[in-house]
């Protein structure tokens, strides 16, 4: 029987070759595109799965209210780790993580040159009690034990050693401090929320001795004792943290916890499941950028709506073509065969097309998968070798057939025999109402994307050309220029003397990402108390960075050389005005403590005051996500990075410039540069990536449904031909037949854009809620989207209705 059934699946799909061609294309490329999201989502839900306790263990987090800001940083203060241990029963072990970004390592060799090192990072030894990082050489209890002592990633030993083994050799680093390599550890997989190749030993950083819990530094993590709940583990955290926080507040502040909370002020740790960090954090120093699980759910629905739409476009022709298996059906009634018989005939038949398509969407998606993790920015394979992957493929394909049949299955089987053959059964008619509102669902989900992919690249365009209070345009950034430190300042005036350059500064504090932060508590003068502390990000700039940056100063002066009691000058922006109070802040004067990173050492007296000389206008340091925090700006040595500020469309030639000046100072070190126009657009480079993938599935569910309304115009014209036969010969022109057809599937399409209008508004705006500035759509958004799916139904129409309508009416009428 069953047999029976694939031989006469296949007679129907070899006989309707049109249709079938239709259904299977729509099918497969619907699948390969569901096949790539859950291939994305299963990436993005497994990060840091792959560590033994990853349930158990728990980063530390820290939110601050204080001074007119908020925030909440993933980082911990310096003593936590060792007092979680000693303190909490529940912490099993714990480590830290001090982020360094990058370096500048060469071998210990004279002829060796420096390579710029990104993933560096401080570890505790104790690295290897909290995460499962494999060594493949070297002893994890004693591999950092040294204060000298680092382990590299086998990419990282294969830079610098080749094939030799690098154990117990000598690396340099940034021309100054000398490491042994004591271990070698396999590269950390990339679905983990923190990747590093280079990792030294804690013990080796002056800063974490700090027992200052006032000071936030370090990414801490800790095992948490199976069994135990995190939150009376956090209420024993909490109080631990009030009363060694407390002590040093009370010391140092000259005000207790109490005094502070009461002013509106906060101050807590909180806990972080690490299997929850990659999709759902997005604090200050985060180790690495994270995505967001809002994206996990927005891609998850397009893959089940291209599911729908795949599964609609074969009820729809299944349904359109009843009439033609109409008789079929009469007659195996007739023949003796059962109702249960017919829907297992019509299910195989769809099942047969659900593993066809899925067959080829497997195809489709190992050629797609290069582009589509170059797009993703992912690295994401079929796992032809898993037993679950063709289970769920199996399963999948089953059900879809069974899902995408099961009405044109019962809704066949249901004719009775006589009407059938008597010809009183209407040829197609009773389903015509289901295939509309089917039309009219996949439509609905067409426009909601295409709403959706314009909202996306306003915004993202937005961003791009908001006013941000700075020009990051035709602005070189040298990097780790720290290494010339003492004739920076001389290839600096050099490079100004050039004509290519306008001109230059000398910070590593720049308003992108992967730059300088300093968050620092000031107060007005005299006056150290809970309610007159401001939080400000405290910038170390020269006197040229303003004018270089073409910052705007909207009261007093920016710094100048010709005043060398800027020293103490202080220049801030409106925010920082505004939380202080000052109408006028000019000649007001601030203070904050001079040195806090010892407790033991700490002397309330040694204060620093700055005399505010300038207010700045309030610009962009941060994502346009977060709103602009305080901020202030001293004189004072940053020698990271060198910014240069060119006046020439000649790019090559301003680079080339500065290589060539770079080089006489210093020949062995590497010449690293960047754009800040460039640098801004990274900071984005996750919701750009979105926007991307959005935009290629949203077209491809778009193709999808005009797949299903190409063939279902084609089926309304091969049943109306005769009709159109009979109106040429009353006198219809080609015209008004093409009207006739366009406007019963227009009524569709504007029915669908006033559903899928409201859905797609809110979906926007609850996207657009993760931005503090965002374009907020225009109605134009909506009428464009609607002009487009109506013009793409057009399209589609027209050209079955156009060759219907010129056909020669003599051979739809010879047979009347």
């Amino acid at each position: 029987m069953i047999n029976n059934y694939i031989k006469v699946a296949l007679r129907n799909l070899i006989k309707q070759k049109f249709y079938s061609l239709i259904n299977i294309s729509g099918l497969a490329i619907g699948l390969s595109c569901i096949i790539l999201i859950s291939l994305y989502v299963h990436h993005e839900l497994s990060y840091d799965k792959h560590h033994e306790h990853s349930g158990q263990i728990y980063r530390v987090g820290f939110h601050l209210k204080f001074g007119g800001k908020e925030d909440r940083y993933a980082v911990a203060p310096a003593p936590l780790a060792k007092a979680l241990i000693e303190e909490i029963p529940e912490a099993v072990s714990s480590t830290r993580f001090r982020s360094w970004g990058s370096f500048l390592i060469k071998r210990d060799d004279p002829e060796s040159e420096s390579i710029k090192q990104d993933g560096v990072i401080w570890s505790d030894p104790s690295v290897f009690s909290v995460f499962d990082i494999p060594l493949i050489k070297g002893n994890e209890e004693k591999c950092l034990e040294d204060p000298n002592s680092v382990i590299l990633s086998q990419s990282a030993a294969r830079k610098y050693f080749n094939d030799e083994d690098p154990i117990n050799q000598s690396l340099i680093l940034n021309n100054f401090k000398t490491v042994k390599v004591t271990g070698i550890f396999e590269d950390i997989p990339d679905n983990s929320h923190f990747n590093f190749d280079v990792m030294l030993s804690m013990k080796g950083l002056e800063e974490s001795k700090s027992e200052m819990w006032i000071s936030n530094n370090f990414h801490t993590y800790f095992v948490m004792a199976e069994g135990s709940d995190p939150e009376l583990v956090l209420d024993k955290i909490s109080d631990m943290f009030r009363k060694f926080a407390g002590q040093q507040v009370k010391q140092i502040m000259g005000f207790t916890m109490e005094e502070f909370e009461q002013q509106g002020n906060k101050a807590y740790l909180f806990l972080q499941p690490l299997t929850s960090i990659h999709l759902e954090s997005d604090l200050v120093a985060e180790i690495s950028p994270n995505s967001d699980i809002k994206y996990v759910y927005i891609f998850s629905a397009i893959a089940l709506f291209i599911l729908i739409l795949a599964c609609v476009n074969f009820m729809n022709l299944s349904t359109a073509r009843s009439a033609d298996r109409s008789k079929e059906v009469g007659i195996r009634k007739v023949l003796g065969s059962y109702r249960i018989h017919l829907i297992r005939l019509f299910l195989s038949e769809s099942i047969l097309i659900s593993l066809v398509g899925v067959v080829i969407a497997i195809l489709l998606t190992q050629i797609l998968l290069p582009s589509f993790n170059n797009l993703a920015g992912v690295e994401v394979h079929i796992p032809y070798t898993s037993l679950v992957f063709w289970t769920i493929i199996l399963v999948g394909s089953i059900t879809i057939g069974l899902m995408a049949g099961i009405y044109p299955a019962f809704f066949l089987s249901s004719y009775r025999p006589v009407a059938i053959l008597s010809g009183t059964i209407s040829k197609g008619s009773n389903s015509g109402l289901i295939r509309n509102i089917l039309v009219i669902f996949q439509f609905s989900i067409s426009i909601i994307l295409i709403i959706g992919t314009i909202a996306v690249y306003n915004q993202l365009n937005y961003i791009q050309n908001k006013k941000l209070g700075f020009n990051k345009d035709q602005v070189i950034v040298i990097h780790d220029t720290y290494v010339i430190d003492k004739q920076l300042e001389s290839f600096k005036n050099e490079m100004i003397k050039n004509p290519l350059i306008k001109s230059g500064t000398i910070s590593g504090f720049l308003p992108v990402s992967n730059s300088n932060r300093n968050n620092t508590s000031f107060f007005k003068k005299g006056q150290s108390t809970a309610d007159n502390s401001i939080n400000l990000q405290q910038w170390r700039i020269d006197h040229d960075y303003i004018s270089t940056l073409e910052m705007k100063i909207i009261k007093g002066r920016d710094f100048s050389r010709d005043f060398p009691s800027d020293s103490t000058g202080i220049i801030i922006n409106e925010k920082a005005a505004e939380v202080l109070g000052w109408e006028n802040p000019i000649g007001q004067e601030i203070q904050t403590f001079s040195n806090i990173q010892n407790v033991d050492s700490f002397d309330p007296n040694a204060v620093l005051t700055y005399r505010i000389i300038g207010v700045v206008e309030n610009f962009h340091w941060k994502s346009l996500k977060e709103n602009i925090g305080s901020l202030c700006m001293i004189l004072e040595k940053s020698t990271g990075k060198t910014s240069f500020r060119f006046n020439s469309s000649d790019t090559k030639a301003v680079i080339n410039a500065l290589e060539t000046n770079w080089k006489e100072i210093a020949a062995d070190q590497p010449f690293q540069y960047s754009f800040l126009d460039d640098e801004f657009t990274i900071m984005y480079e996750t919701d750009q990536k979105t926007g991307q993938l959005f935009s290629v599935f949203a077209l491809l569910a778009i193709f999808i449904a005009s797949l299903g309304l190409f063939a279902l115009a084609s089926f309304t014209a091969e049943k109306r031909i005769k009709e159109i036969g009979i109106r040429k010969v009353l006198g219809a022109s080609v015209f008004s037949i093409i009207m006739m057809f366009s406007k019963d599937f227009g009524k569709l399409v504007l029915i669908a854009f006033l559903i899928a209008s409201p859905i797609a508004w809110y979906v926007v705006k609850l996207w657009l809620e993760g931005f503090a500035y965002k374009a907020v759509p225009g109605i134009w958004i909506y009428i464009i989207s609607g002009l487009i799916s109506l013009v793409i139904a057009w399209f589609t129409v027209t050209y079955q209705s156009l060759k219907a309508a010129v056909s020669n009416p003599v051979n739809s009428l010879r047979d009347e």
